[in-house]
């Protein structure tokens, strides 16, 4: 009877002893890992939705000159104002006259910006300048006509989103010129001939949203255009 108590007593030991391991070993070991797993998972989620944002940032280079503290070419975001282009550039100079300036005017890639300086005022090659970007920077009275200069037709290609706005036509994105295309805020000369060549490769668009399939157009520029574009 005795023995029979004893093995009993052993025999209750021995799993409470396998009770506390397999508890030990689930806690300290298995959720360690399963808590690892799950941290390395969120790692790599949140590491592929930075490389989806970044893709989604698209940049411009401009040119500045004039009344600045540095000229040259800069990188800036798409959709960037003159005024961070200023910024770039190391801010103005003592010499800069922004009387006429529109700070909030939308930047296009591949342009050249002019700063005017005081004595500009009175520079007959200024003011007789042959190419009009008042609808660009707001200039009043044709004064400065020159501060923005492109390769291509400024007056058609570089027009800020109230001119765009008050119009209240929606271009054709299947039918559209390069000029046409490069009215809408964020379409430079380069995506405009992107789109172009989407149109005579792959057929015309289906729906709006088709037009973000053109590389260069990401989420956040397709809805600066989305009510400004139309497929019929």
């Amino acid at each position: 009877m005795l023995d029979r108590i004893k093995n009993n007593k052993i025999f209750i030991i021995c799993l409470l002893l396998i009770i506390i391991i397999s508890f030990y070993y689930y806690n300290n070991v298995i959720r360690a890992k399963d808590t690892s797993t799950v941290e390395e998972s969120l790692e790599i989620d949140s590491k592929e939705d930075e490389k989806i944002e970044q893709s989604e940032i698209q940049t411009i280079k401009v040119h500045i000159t004039g009344a600045v503290n540095n000229e040259g070419v800069i990188e800036l975001e798409s959709d960037s104002r003159l005024s961070d282009a200023i910024d770039k550039a190391g801010g103005l100079n003592s010499n800069a006259d922004l009387a006429n300036i529109n700070l909030a005017c939308i930047l296009e890639d591949g342009i050249k910006i002019y700063i005017p300086k005081l004595e500009d005022r009175n520079n007959n090659e200024i003011n007789n300048s042959s190419s009009s970007v008042n609808d660009s920077i707001g200039l009043a009275n044709g004064e400065f006509n020159n501060i923005l200069s492109k390769n291509f037709n400024m007056s058609s290609s570089l027009k800020t989103n109230s001119t765009v706005n008050g119009s209240k036509k929606k271009i054709n994105i299947n039918t559209a010129t390069q000029d046409e295309l490069e009215t809408l805020s964020g379409i430079g000369a380069s995506t405009a001939k992107k789109i172009i060549s989407y149109r005579n490769e792959v057929g015309k668009f289906r729906e709006i949203d088709d037009i973000k399939k053109v590389n260069g157009i990401g989420e956040a520029k397709f809805k600066k255009i989305k009510d400004f574009i139309t497929i019929k």
